[in-house]
């Protein structure tokens, strides 16, 4: 007996595992339900769609059978299709999302680590600057090229610095207090006895 039953099996438009169940009924029908099964589709929602049941005799069934099923098989293909599409967009706007976490993450934690470093820099200036030690301050000031945001913040302190250090003061450095001479130093100092004088006295 020839048959085109698998030839438009063939011709239907769907993506995925075509399940046919048949059974008999009453008054020699036949019961036929059509379930579509896309194993790619990893939405659970594809479960509730329900299967096409139709109940007819084996005539009807030659008759218009892939007709009855063609429309409602190309939409609910198109449907599981759709969904695993929608699933994997949804997948890469989450993978995305984690990946500009992660960025704005590493972002954040490199801003506080700069921002504590120059805050340290300063600080350091600061001490040294108390203890009179402007050049050694000046060079822990923090390097422009560095903070270029913060560039007039150090370019004031270091300008201010340099002030301190680069003019001398109206006196110059302070000199070291020296001991006073005793008295016996000021006398040998302003009258040098001349030996050779004090050999003839005696």
């Amino acid at each position: 007996m020839n048959t085109n039953f698998f030839n438009q099996i063939q011709q239907l438009d769907f993506t995925g595992v075509l399940q046919l169940n048949i059974s008999k009924g009453a008054e020699n029908n036949l019961i036929v339900s059509v379930l579509l099964n896309n194993e790619q589709c990893g939405d659970n929602a594809k479960n509730l769609i329900p299967p096409l049941t139709f109940n007819a005799t084996p005539q009807e069934f030659d008759e218009g059978f892939f007709e009855q099923i063609k429309a409602p098989i190309k939409t609910v293909s198109g449907v599981m299709v759709d969904m695993e599409k929608f699933l994997k967009q949804i997948e890469e706007v989450k993978k995305q999302s984690a990946m500009e976490k992660e960025k704005t993450e590493k972002a954040k934690k490199e801003k506080e680590a700069k921002d504590k470093k120059f805050k340290d820099g300063m600080a350091k200036a600061d001490e040294l600057e108390k203890e009179g030690k402007f050049r050694e301050a000046w060079i822990k000031v923090p390097d422009i090229t560095e903070f270029p945001e913060k560039a007039d913040e150090i370019r004031k302190r270091k300008t201010a610095l340099s002030a301190k250090f680069a003019t001398p003061s109206l006196f110059g450095e302070a000199e070291e207090p020296q001991p006073e001479p005793s008295q016996e130093e000021e006398v040998t100092a302003d009258y040098p006895i001349d030996e050779a004088e004090e050999e003839t006295e005696y």
